[in-house]
C-alpha cells in the first residue's frame, strides 16, 4: 500500500494556505454584480486558473525559478507584497462601470491568482512535490492538490448559500 502521508500533509497545508472559506467574502464582494450563473462560471474559472498555475509550478517550478534567479523566499516575499497591494486596492471604493476599452475577468486576477494560487500555495506545492518519495508520492500530492481545488470550487460555487447560513457577522469576521 502506498504511503499516503504526503498526500494528507499536502491536503491539510494547502487547504489552510488556499483558505476556501476565507475567500468567500472576497469572492462575494468581487462577484456582487453578477448573476448566479456568472458567479458559478467565475468560481470554475478561478479554480481552473489556480489549478493550472499551481500545477505548472508543481511540475517545473524549481526550473522556472532557477532560470529567473529567484529563490522560494523571494517568491514568498514578493507574493505577500502583491497580496497586500491587492487587499489595499479592494478597500478603496471603485466606480462599478468599466471605462471604455477596459475589460477584466476577476476570475483570473485577483481570484485565480494571487488569492487562490498565491505564493504560499505555489511554494507549498513545490516543496511537497520535492519531498514526496518517488513518483507514487508525487502522484498522491497531485491528487491532494486536485482534492483541495475541488473543495475550493464547491465552496466558491455555493458561497451565496454559505453567506445566507453564516449571515453578515459570520462572513465579515
Amino acid at each position: 500500500m502506498p504511503d499516503l502521508s504526503p498526500a494528507f500533509e499536502a491536503f491539510i497545508v494547502l487547504s489552510v494556505v488556499v483558505d476556501p472559506i476565507g475567500n468567500v467574502p472576497i469572492f462575494l464582494a468581487l462577484t456582487a454584480g453578477q448573476t448566479t450563473a456568472q458567479q458559478r462560471h467565475s468560481a470554475l474559472q478561478a479554480t481552473l486558473v489556480a489549478g493550472g498555475l499551481i500545477g505548472v509550478f508543481a511540475l517545473v517550478g524549481r526550473q522556472i525559478l532557477t532560470a529567473l534567479g529567484i529563490g522560494l523566499p523571494a517568491l514568498q516575499v514578493a507574493g505577500g507584497l502583491l497580496l497586500a497591494l491587492i487587499a489595499l486596492d479592494l478597500l478603496r471604493p471603485h466606480d462599478a462601470t468599466p471605462r471604455p476599452g477596459e475589460t477584466g475577468n476577476i476570475a483570473f486576477v485577483p481570484l485565480g491568482t494571487p488569492l487562490l494560487a498565491g505564493p504560499g500555495a505555489i511554494a507549498t506545492t513545490m516543496l511537497a512535490m520535492e519531498q514526496a518519495p518517488g513518483l507514487a508520492g508525487q502522484v498522491t500530492v497531485a491528487l491532494a492538490l486536485v482534492a483541495v481545488l475541488t473543495l475550493v470550487y464547491l465552496v466558491l460555487r455555493y458561497s451565496a448559500l454559505l453567506a445566507r447560513v453564516l449571515r453578515t457577522n459570520g462572513i465579515n469576521w
